[in-house]
This record gives structure tokens, sequence and C-alpha cells, in this order.
């Protein structure tokens, strides 16, 4: 049996779509039209991973999110409507791990949930991460690209190690400031993140003003991209 994923989700026609899409890849599917009734199926069955639209009938999808994160800790991608960048910051910033929006194509929703679970196996005191042509020494400190030493600074480190352990994810810009620089205020140190991603791109891209394994999510963050 493959992965439990349980969809939140009030549009019957998703719903349809997901099931016969995700089992036919291998997962079992539960689904839910409303937020209430996904929160009971979740607590119920402990899913592996929970799709959650934002837009539900009977509560905000960041309540529904909210109450979730509050016992759940397994993966939750939110569906959001196209262009909404404050709902995708404020559901990453509120515990969801990915976000898609709608309309979306299945095979990008399908490498965002590999993502999400391989990141759950991967959760371990491994201390060494290989992400594309980089290799990342946590316990060493050390971080080599195709084999060859690169030299970074402490808060550069410190960004590529946030990133690296989260590959595949979006990392909000409060994110980044708070795990990096301890820093809450991100209207005052948002500079912070623009210079050092900056400084870090010139170190591992290969072209860095095309960045291939750091991306910008526009309005929301940064992704270091893993193989789907």
């Amino acid at each position: 049996m493959g992965a439990i994923i349980l969809v939140i989700d009030d549009e019957a026609p998703i719903r349809k779509l997901l099931k016969v899409t995700l089992e036919a890849n291998g997962y079992s599917l539960l689904d839910a039209a409303s937020g209430q009734e996904g929160i009971l199926t979740a607590g119920m069955e402990r899913p592996d991973l929970i799709i959650l639209d934002l837009g539900l009938p009977d509560m905000e999808g960041t309540e529904a999110l909210t109450q979730l994160r509050s016992w759940y800790l397994a993966p939750i991608i939110v569906l959001t409507v196209r262009d909404n960048e404050a709902g995708k910051v404020y559901a990453l910033d509120h515990g969801a791990d990915d976000y898609i929006t709608k309309p979306f194509g299945m095979g990008e929703l399908l490498a965002r949930i590999r993502v999400a679970l391989r990141h759950v196996v991967n959760q371990t005191d491994e201390p060494v991460i290989t992400i594309g042509p980089l290799t990342i020494d946590l316990a060493k400190r050390m971080v080599e690209k195709d084999g060859e030493p690169i030299k970074l600074t402490p808060i550069e480190y410190d960004l590529l190690k946030v990133l690296a352990t989260n590959a595949g994810r979006v990392m909000t810009h409060r994110q980044l400031l708070q795990q990096v620089w301890g820093e809450q205020n991100y209207e005052t140190a948002g500079h912070y993140i623009r210079v050092y991603v900056g400084h870090l791109r010139k170190k591992i891209e290969d072209d860095p003003t095309r960045p291939k394994l750091l991306t910008t999510e526009p309005g929301v963050g940064y992704r270091l991209v893993t193989s789907n």
C-alpha cells in the first residue's frame, strides 16, 4: 500500500480527479468536503499527507490549517487560487509544507507530494545532504560543488543549511529571517535575504543570473530545488 493522502476540498470534481490520479499512482485516498469533516477524518485516520484547499465552505482554510497543525505533524500541501501571495505566505508561515495554485497540473502536484513525503523520510540526523551537484556535510560544516570545496561565510552556510534541510519546500522570507538571523521584523530586515541569496547564488549556481538550484518564489520566498 502507498501513502495515505487526505484531500480536503469542497469541489467534487477536484476530489474525483485526485482520487483517480492518486490511486493510479499507488496512493490511498481519503477525502472530505469541508474543514470540520477534514479535521475529524485526519484525527481518526492519521493520513501520511494532507492536501488542503484554502477555500472551504464552513471555515477559512487558514483556520483549518491552524487547527490541524496544533497536533498533526505530517506534510500539508495547500491549494490556493493563482496570484494569492498573501494566502501562500500565511499558509507557509503557519505550518504548510508547500503550496500549489489552481488550476494545477497533476504532474506538478505529484512531484510536490513525492518531495513532501521524501522530506519526512529523510528527517534524520543524517550528517550529509546531497542535492544535485551540492554536497553539504552538516557535521563538518563543509560544502562541495561537483566535488570541489566551496568557501562560505557563516551566514551563507546557515542560509544554505536551512534551505537544504528543507529542500524542495518553499521557505518564506519570515521563516528564513527567524531561522538564520533570529530576526522577527521582516519589514526592516528583508533586505538581508536578498543580499545573501545573491552571494550564495554566485557560489553554487553555474549561472547566478539564471538560477536553477536556488529559485525565487515571487512574493513568497525561496526554494532549493531537488530532483522530483
